[in-house]
């Protein structure tokens, strides 16, 4: 028995089937993980090397270099990009895309990098391993206090902390912007010298006083007593109680020659400001598995009675809320799937009468009900991407009911019983349709293969499309041929007279067949016109995001202070408030948060947070709709123009997908400093010159002074001074030392020596500056024993594999793609990097670079997809000639999809390239559909090739018209009301497959008459 005849047969099993699966499918969807993104694998890992005091070039070469080369040797490593600074080495681990599984990887970094350790020289603090960087932190609030310090707010954000732990769906909790607490003792150069003591004897008399050491142990009787002596400090005041001997014989205390006070590390390493105000920001982030939607609704319970808890003045406000922001963009893309299922109905119930289209109607909310059941076996979460494949399964998986309604109406016409009918449509169809969804799902195959961060972020549409696909056929083969038993009224028909329309289809398909030279000229000519018209379609990797947010980096020149940082936002803080702060009534910034010097929590997926820099700045703002984003950003970005001339702003939505930052850059490599630095001014000069550029970043920026102080060792040795005495004296006096603990609980707070503001901030006093003698206990000023002098150094030192690359990121103006600008440039730059110093290449990066990564992954895959479609396709046919029809028809689908995209004025993206692969598998639909249905004609019923040709094209005139409206029609929520990301993908089906179809339905039975020698008069 088949298929079909036991679904009939035993219609009540199929029923209560169809009616479980149903219900499963309810309650998946209710329980299901809602995301915005499906996500993807961050396969970046940063190692962080603090050695203070190093210039540059030192830390590149004592730091940077060694620990290059040693990830160098992972087989597992994409490429290495690096920052040099002063005092610090920053090297970011990018991985291979093809690995899935990161944390042995990162485990293995770690332990190359600890072993590392012993071999750094001495100074160099040891290497911190973030192999977290991915984390997202979908929900960040900011904490406030009228009236308290950032110490005070700390200690209510930490007891927040705890709390917010304690809900099963949070995996971690930072707190950005705390202040490290300190206890300065600050004295004055005059003061010391006056009583001849040095910094370093202050140092080694606290740390021999606060110490925690065991005084053994004592025997009494049977018992063995343990024996603790006391020293280490246990107040501020016993700091400042401290007995100082002085070299006269006499003693003082510690608080009666310096100043001892607790306070907060200055200066600041972070700050956090949110509208306008200190705060610390608290960011939480979903565990692995979790719902954003059930932590929202948790955290809308617990932050305002956390809140509450708290004393009058401390305000929590909420700035960034994933779950608010998924909740929203998966109601619209639901509205967006009911739109198009209403619509498909409706197209059915039109153009097939009311049962029958009740009967090709039951398909779809069936089909896409058991699709979340199915989904939620294989643990794929409800997002923007896999909603987004159910809608372009919706065109595909309707097709096969209607081509198996059609057959059993045909059949029923003819004579059949109603069951007879059902059961022969459904063995006739059963292999071809089989076939022809499997090919479908065969061409979104290399998306889900694809060894890139693009194809893992779209993979879904794969998985559920094919999910969906197989779900349609089954149930056409079953649910739908039983329900056809019942409901299906249908006359036998005494006249075979084809409709108007189809006798004309039928006329217009003879002039084709006849005159197949000037059709074939025609068609290519028009192939030909479409490929040539495409360089016209502006070219976006991913559209941004539409979300009512935006992001801003400020970076101000290297070697600018935290202190300078600081008012820069507050400038900020200031011209948002004033200007673009929403009010009642008027639309505006709602609220908005900056981390200063340092880039923050990710709380997006898409979002790559700037290195932690004292010079730069990270700003997020939400506005009141996302409408009005792009005029806030150009408002904000006018003001740093006029305000900030040193200012190198980028203010941006976020992205959709993978990072990319900027829209063109170019990366200068070579071995000498001068020589990437007069290549870099050449090309600099060059896109200052294009419009199209509006900014240009040099990621080295320009040269930073710095003070050289040089020993002169004959006149230290004089004066019994070395030079680690002029470094002690200078480190203490400037910036301070640590030397040693002070316990506050089960705080370590650390003790800093340096010398008061007075002296700290007056460059005039450097040459009077006393160094000590730590052999002799005496001291000379500064300008005794060695010259200050000014010199200017790099900024930064950036590496990549290994090599030193300065960069130049290229904002462009509003309509101007990446692909218009790199059309400038690469020529330019082939031509003048010839002239450039032997070494010294460039690269361009940015969009263009990521787009063809996204673009190769997935193009190597493609042969296993064509591999499978062309298996697949001969198994049916067993013909190489009609497979070769088949693929033939592909192409055509470039004809419309150009049109649409001039037309709707739309761009070419990755998103468009998912449309084509998607019209393809429709087209292929068609074709297997219609060939298989010319070899019945013949085979079966015994026609002759011209009339079968003629026949078949024209049976299957109307399912193919009403596959090709309800797709196109069940496309235009998504193009009308849909986001920008899925835009380009929807004109590409809308426009290609109505260009398509009709090619199709001429080009398939030409190409066929051709390959098999038919003629006709």
């Amino acid at each position: 028995m088949s298929l079909t005849g036991f679904a009939i047969e035993k219609n009540r099993i199929t029923l209560t089937l169809v009616g479980i699966l149903f219900v499963s499918g309810l309650l998946a969807f209710s329980t299901l993980p809602k995301a915005q993104d499906p996500g993807f694998t961050i396969r970046t890992a940063v190692v962080m090397t603090p050695f203070p005091g190093a210039s540059p070039e030192r830390v590149e070469l004592l730091v940077t270099d060694k620990i290059e080369q040693e990830v160098q040797e992972m087989p597992e490593l994409d490429n290495i990009v690096s920052e040099s600074r002063t005092g610090i080495s920053i090297v970011t681990v990018n991985f291979r895309e093809s690995y899935k599984e990161m944390r042995p990887i990162f485990d293995k970094l770690r332990r190359k990098v600890e072993d590392l350790t012993g071999e750094l020289p001495q100074g160099v603090r040891p290497p911190v391993v973030n192999d977290e960087f991915g984390d997202v932190f979908g929900s960040v609030y900011v904490l406030t206090g009228d009236g308290y310090d950032l110490v005070q707010l700390e200690e209510v954000a930490e007891d927040m902390r705890d709390r917010l732990l304690e809900l099963p769906d949070v995996s971690k909790v930072d707190i950005h912007g705390t202040q490290q607490e300190v206890v300065f003792v600050e004295y004055e150069n005059a003061r010391l010298t006056e009583l001849g003591l040095s910094p370093g004897q202050l140092t080694g008399l606290l740390s021999g006083v606060n110490i925690v050491s065991s005084g053994g142990d004592v025997v009494s009787g049977r018992e063995r007593i343990a024996l603790e002596p006391t020293g280490n400090f246990e107040s501020v005041e016993d700091l400042r109680r401290t007995v100082v001997p002085l070299p006269s014989g006499s003693v003082v205390y510690l608080g009666d020659i310096v100043d001892v006070y607790r306070d907060v590390i200055d200066p600041p390493e972070s700050l956090v400001r949110a509208n306008g105000q200190p705060a610390l920001a608290i960011a939480i982030s979903l565990r692995e598995g979790g719902d954003i939607l059930a932590l929202g609704e948790k955290l809308d319970l617990l932050m305002p009675q956390l809140e509450a808890e708290q004393p009058w003045g401390v305000t929590l406000d909420r700035v960034w809320f994933q779950a608010e922001l998924v909740e929203k963009n998966v109601d619209d893309f639901v509205n967006n799937l009911l739109q198009a299922v209403a619509i498909v109905i409706v197209v059915m119930v039109l153009f097939l009468g009311l049962r029958t289209g009740f009967v090709v109607a039951c398909l779809i909310p069936t089909t896409m009900i058991i699709t979340f059941y199915l989904m939620q076996v294989f643990g794929i979460t409800i997002n923007q991407i896999s909603l987004a494949a159910l809608i372009i399964a919706l065109g595909l998986l309707v097709d096969n009911a209607i081509v198996v309604v059609e057959s059993i109406l045909v059949k029923r016409e003819a004579g059949m019983g109603a069951v007879e009918a059902a059961i022969s449509a459904g063995s006739e169809l059963k292999a071809p349709l089989l076939i022809s969804s499997l090919t479908t799902a065969a061409a979104f195959m290399p998306i889900a293969l694809a060894e890139s961060a693009v194809g893992e972020y779209t993979a879904d549409i794969f998985y559920v499309v094919t999910i969906t696909l197989l779900v349609s056929w089954m149930l056409a083969m079953t649910f739908i041929p039983m329900l056809s038993t019942s409901f299906l009224k249908v006359t036998k028909r005494e006249d075979d007279t084809p409709g108007r329309w189809s006798n004309a289809y039928r006329s217009f398909l003879g002039l084709c067949l006849r005159q197949r030279l000037l059709f074939v000229l025609a068609i290519s000519g028009l192939f030909v016109v479409s490929i040539l018209l495409m360089g016209k379609v502006p070219q976006v990797f991913i559209a941004p995001s539409e979300d009512p947010a935006f992001t801003g980096t400020f970076e101000m020149p290297l070697g600018t202070s935290i202190e300078a940082s600081t008012e820069l936002i507050e400038d900020f803080d200031r011209f948002v408030e004033d200007e673009l702060q929403a009010s009642e009534g008027e639309a505006g910034i709602t609220n908005w948060v900056s981390f200063i010097g340092d880039g923050g929590p990710r709380f997006a997926l898409a979002l790559d947070p700037p290195n932690r820099n004292p010079a730069n700045s990270f700003f997020v703002a939400n506005a009141s709709r996302g409408s009005i984003v792009p005029d806030l950003i150009e408002r904000l970005e006018t003001h740093a123009r006029e305000t900030q001339p040193d200012l190198s702003v980028r203010l941006a939505r976020l992205e959709n997908g993978p990072p990319v930052g900027y829209p063109v850059v170019i990366r200068i490599s070579g071995d000498e400093l001068e020589d990437l630095e007069t290549a870099a001014s050449r090309v600099t000069e060059k896109l200052w010159s294009m419009p199209e550029v509006t900014a240009v970043k040099n990621t080295w920026g320009r040269q930073t002074k710095k003070l050289v102080v040089q020993v002169d060792q004959e006149r230290a040795r004089r004066s019994s001074v070395t030079s680690d005495d002029v470094a002690l004296s200078l480190r203490s006096s400037l910036s301070g030392i640590e030397l040693t603990q002070f316990r506050d609980g089960d705080d370590l707070l650390p003790i800093t020596l340096r010398s008061v503001a007075a002296d700290r901030r007056d460059i005039g006093k450097l040459d009077g500056l006393s160094v000590y003698s730590s052999a002799t206990g005496s001291s000379v000023p500064l300008k005794q024993v060695a010259d200050v002098e000014v010199t200017f150094e790099p900024g930064v030192i950036e590496r990549r594999n290994l090599r030193r690359t300065l960069s130049l990121k290229v904002q462009l103006r509003d309509g101007v793609t990446a692909a218009d600008a790199n059309a400038i440039l690469e020529p330019w730059l082939e031509d003048d990097g010839k002239s450039w110093p032997s070494g010294t290449a460039w690269q361009i990066g940015g969009e263009s670079e990521d787009s063809e990564e996204a673009n190769a992954s997935i193009g190597a895959k493609m042969p296993l997809a064509l591999m499978a479609i062309l298996l697949l396709l001969v198994g049916q046919f067993n013909s190489l000639r009609r497979v070769g029809i088949v693929l033939m028809t592909i192409p055509l689908g470039l004809i419309g999809v150009t049109a649409g995209l001039l037309i709707a004025r739309s761009s070419f993206g990755f998103f468009t390239l998912l449309g084509i692969i998607s019209l393809a598998g429709i087209i292929i639909n068609n074709a297997i559909v219609l060939i298989d249905r010319i070899k019945i004609e013949q085979d079966e019923l015994g026609k002759e090739p011209p009339d079968a040709v003629l026949d078949a094209c024209q049976q299957r005139l109307r399912p193919i018209l009403l596959t090709t409206a309800t797709t196109v029609l069940g496309m235009m929520p998504l193009w009308w009301g849909g986001t920008a990301m899925f835009e380009p993908m929807a004109v590409s089906i809308i426009f290609g497959l109505a260009f398509a179809t009709v090619l199709t339905l001429l080009v398939v039975p030409v190409a066929y008459s051709v390959l098999f020698r038919i003629r006709f008069r």
